[in-house]
């Protein structure tokens, strides 16, 4: 299927590994020029590298923290006016809501809510007058289903929906569309970081704590983020114009309602 998106131009934030990643390989795949971003640019640089010689699109690595002023410029100097925007950024770590003070609240919310509104203020006048424009905001699965220990994060990307749902159906008819991604347990290096925290509490191996974690999806396994990716530029596609304010949950089936 032909997605209708080569030469568009893209940012894809925090896509040095892990579901950004994903997201960025998949829209090169399908003939994106692709700005990659990260703040490790050794790592960065390799991620351009390998997703410059598995598609052989032109990609753009900018090393910077897109939740700073200049890490934002840094960015829309290597693509001012992206026709897709790709928004992510790493949450807070687990922590009890009682051990958390208003500095780290703070934090908390410009990262998993600020940075991502600030980034679409950029964007989305270009989109409306170029008539195309597609942003993917990367939230959780926790925003529907709460875990406790990232209540932090959990509350920050339920603000940053709930903002931009009004924000969505306001440039809809200029074929400018904005989504959610809810990622479950997909098998990245937060998701390990996490259950080693779980088999070093518990006193099991780390094997069994992977195990035990997978066993409780219904898909009986952790998500990759190549499908992940996937999902994503289809949402950024030519086809995808009707749907938007919408949040697609990833998750093997872990959510048990039945209307979302």
């Amino acid at each position: 299927m032909d997605l209708g998106i080569a030469g568009r131009k893209a940012i894809v934030c925090a896509s040095s590994r892990g579901l950004g990643r994903g997201c960025a390989m998949a829209l090169a795949q399908e003939g994106c020029e692709v700005v990659v971003n990260g703040r490790d640019k050794a790592q960065l640089e390799k991620t351009a590298e390998e997703i410059r010689r598995a598609t052989g699109a032109k990609v753009t690595a900018v090393a910077a923290d897109v939740g700073t002023a200049d890490g934002q410029k840094a960015l829309f100097a290597a693509c001012p006016e992206p026709d897709i925007l790709v928004n992510n950024n790493g949450g807070p770590p687990f922590r009890d809501f009682r051990e958390l003070g208003r500095q780290q609240m703070i934090d908390g919310v410009i990262a998993n809510m600020v940075t991502s509104i600030e980034l679409v203020q950029k964007v989305i006048d270009p989109m409306v007058r170029r008539r195309f424009g597609r942003i993917v905001n990367i939230t959780s699965g926790s925003v529907k289903m709460p875990l406790a220990g990232l209540d932090l994060s959990s509350g920050a990307r339920a603000g940053l929906t709930a903002f931009l749902a009004g924000v969505a159906r306001s440039v809809a008819a200029a074929n400018v569309t904005i989504n959610f991604l809810l990622p479950g347990p997909f098998d990245t290096d937060r998701l390990r970081s996490g259950i080693a925290i779980t088999a070093k509490a518990k006193g099991i191996s780390l094997e069994d704590a992977v195990k035990e974690r997978a066993a409780t999806v219904p898909a009986k396994r952790f998500g990759e983020a190549d499908e992940f990716g996937h999902a994503c530029a289809f949402l950024c596609s030519a086809h995808a114009g009707y749907i938007t304010g919408q949040n697609l949950l990833m998750d093997g089936g872990l959510f048990p309602g039945t209307l979302g």
